[in-house]
Formats: structure tokens, C-alpha cells, sequence
């Protein structure tokens, strides 16, 4: 008996999938109906799919569940698709919106080859990114603490004289600031305990993360990222934690792409526009990209502690290094004296330095030959 094709695509929720299936020969897309989101109501369906020998192929887009079931899917031996909702072909009229009808146009979609598929990380990859998100919430967390406590202290005030904050005197000048009120000085302390709380778990996270990144696959990639200007082991961490293996583009120019720091464009017949840049993709490498490229405005120069973590990479790593500081920070300057503002000259600073990530990534052998 000749097996036949199935595409089925699930519209995922927290506690139900809904399920439609499209034929490989074509015909309408019918409704299989809903099942719950747990591993047993999954296999069950594959069960139910499988009957009459059908190849099968899912799809679902990426979203707040997670890869669980992609996971499941593919240890049974089928193909599954995680989605990228923003790249979902959509019919500009199309009003109505829901779990079936979102199932139906996966399937459909599916079957025609129009959907793009996310990157999946395993388990242990996915494990470093968790970590790398984790510790950029802590922080964003301790500079809200931060933010708060110093409101505070301006609305009585209170204002610290000396050069910077959060310093071993600023916490000094902290210590002896008093309040007539009782009730305000218990409040007091209790801000700069909630600020002192979360900078330990920064730095909790910190040495978690240092200690993850040494023991990971993709170690050599992140060492040798560190190799340019303005790239600490956060930044580098972060960068391969959320892309992972920088092989899997064929192009720079690609790479740029999907970090969303091409510039955006609109263009009709002889008419060419192009504005700020697409934002589009990954977020979280998108800012330590722009924050490492804030270093670049300064001289070209091999600094101490830059030349010391260049020397642990090899000899093509280094080059590469020093000739991306040589051409961004003379590029930095360029632009500026342009009249750019500094957060557009910035922002391509960002976009070039992720042509120079792409480089290391291609000249350093795979994460899979390091594990």
C-alpha cells in the first residue's frame, strides 16, 4: 500500500491544540478537531494520524509553550516546524481570527511550503539562553530598585553629592542619611535592601554564567568572540546562546537580516526609500550589539586586557579582531563627522560588527566538532 502525505497544523494554547489536517493530494484542509496540550493526548493523535501508513508533518508557531512538543514530535521519528508568526503569509482583508481557522491556515500553508521555520536549540543550548535571560531580567530588575530609591530620596530632597552613584561612598552617604518619620526611615531601608538583594543575585547569576559558558559546546565561539572591542563574556554568551551555531548562515549580510539591523525599505517603480532599520528577530542580541558598539567611538587600540583574552584565540581570530577595530572605529568617526546622530552612527557600528560575528563563527570549527 502506497503511504500517502499529511500536514497538520496545531494552533498551540496553554491547555488545548487545535488540530487540522491537509492531504498531500491536494482537496480541502478539514478540522481534526481539539485535544489537550499534554504528551498523552499528543501521542494519541499521532496514533490516530498514523492509521493507513500516512508520513506526517507538523507545524505550530513559536510561542509561549515552548519546544516541548516539537521535542516530542521529532523523537517519534516526525518532521515538525516550529513557525515564525511574523513571517505567516496573512490576507490583508481577512478580519476574523481563530483557533480553528488559525489551525486550517497552517495546515494549508504547511502543505504548500509557504512557512519559515524558527531555529530550535536543544535542550543544553536552550538551558545557557534561559540563564543569559534570566540574569537580564535580574538586571532590569535592580535598576528599577535603583530607580526607585533615588525617586525617593529626590522627593525629600536628598541629593548625593559626590561624582557617580552606586559607589562604596555613595553607600556610605546612604547610611548616614536619616529621616524624622519613623514610618519613611523603615521605608528607606527597605529600598536599599530590596537594591542590595537584587545586585546579589546579579552577581549570583554572573558567576553562574561564567561557570555555564566554560562548560558549554559552543565555548571556543564565545572565546573567540571576545576577541573584539566592546564584546564581554555577557555579551558573547548572549549572542550564541539566542543565534547558536553561527554556521547555519550562508551570508553576513543574512545574519544582519535576521537581527533586524538593516535599514527598512519601501520602494515602487523608480522610487527608492529606505528608513530606520527592521527590528525584526532577536531582540535580546539586537541591544548587546548596540551597547558593544558604543567602545568603537574611541581610537583603535590593542588595550591590555582586549590583547590578553585575543591572545587565547587563534592567529585567524586575531586578525580578524584587529581589522574590525581598525574599520569600525574609523568608521564610528566617519559617520560622525557626517552630522549622523550618534544613536544612527551607533546602530550602523552594530550592524557592521555582526558582519565581523559572522566571520569568527565561519573561521572556527562547528560547535559539534568542540562537544
Amino acid at each position: 500500500m502506497k503511504e500517502s502525505n499529511k500536514y497538520i497544523g496545531l494552533d498551540v494554547h496553554k491547555e488545548t491544540i487545535a488540530v487540522s489536517v491537509a492531504e498531500a493530494q491536494g482537496g480541502e484542509v478539514r478540522y481534526a478537531g481539539e485535544i489537550a496540550n499534554t504528551p498523552e493526548a499528543m501521542e494519541k493523535l499521532v496514533r490516530q494520524l498514523r492509521k493507513g501508513g500516512a508520513n506526517l508533518s507538523f507545524c505550530y508557531e513559536a510561542g509561549p509553550c515552548g519546544y516541548g512538543i516539537h521535542r516530542q514530535l521529532t523523537d517519534l521519528g516526525w518532521e515538525c516546524l516550529v513557525v515564525a508568526p511574523s513571517l505567516i503569509p496573512k490576507k490583508a482583508g481577512d478580519r476574523v481570527k481563530t483557533d480553528r481557522r488559525d489551525s486550517l491556515s497552517l495546515a494549508r500553508l504547511h502543505r504548500a511550503g509557504e512557512l519559515t521555520a524558527v531555529w530550535v536549540p536543544d535542550g543544553a543550548q536552550e538551558a545557557l539562553r534561559d540563564l543569559t535571560r534570566a540574569r537580564e531580567d535580574m538586571k532590569h530588575l535592580q535598576r528599577q530598585a535603583k530607580q526607585r530609591l533615588l525617586a525617593f530620596l529626590l522627593r525629600h530632597g536628598r541629593r548625593y553629592d559626590g561624582k557617580s552613584h552606586w559607589t562604596q561612598a555613595h553607600y556610605r552617604w546612604l547610611e548616614q542619611t536619616k529621616f524624622e518619620q519613623p514610618v519613611q526611615q523603615i521605608v528607606f531601608q527597605e529600598y536599599i535592601d530590596t537594591v542590595k538583594a537584587m545586585s546579589r543575585r546579579v552577581e549570583a547569576l554572573d558567576k553562574q554564567l561564567e561557570s555555564a559558558a566554560g562548560e558549554s559546546v559552543f565555548w571556543p565561539v564565545i572565546e573567540g568572540l571576545m576577541a573584539l572591542r566592546g564584546v564581554s563574556l555577557l555579551t558573547a554568551t548572549t549572542i550564541v546562546a539566542e543565534i547558536g551555531d553561527l554556521r547555519r548562515f550562508a551570508s553576513a549580510p543574512q545574519l544582519m537580516a535576521y537581527l533586524g539591523v538593516v535599514p527598512s525599505e519601501h520602494s515602487s517603480g523608480g522610487t527608492k526609500s529606505r528608513g530606520g532599520i527592521t527590528k525584526t528577530g532577536n531582540g535580546h542580541v539586537r541591544r548587546v550589539l548596540v551597547e558593544a558598539a558604543w567602545t568603537y567611538r574611541h581610537p583603535a587600540r590593542k588595550m591590555t586586557v582586549l590583547q590578553r583574552r585575543a591572545e587565547r584565540t587563534p592567529e585567524v581570530v586575531q586578525e580578524i579582531a584587529w581589522k574590525a577595530q581598525k574599520r569600525m572605529c574609523g568608521r564610528y568617526r566617519l559617520l560622525e563627522s557626517s552630522g549622523k546622530l550618534k544613536v544612527q552612527v551607533t546602530t550602523a557600528i552594530a550592524r557592521e560588527l555582526a558582519g565581523f560575528i559572522w566571520a569568527i563563527g565561519q573561521a572556527l570549527p562547528p560547535p559539534a566538532a568542540n562537544a
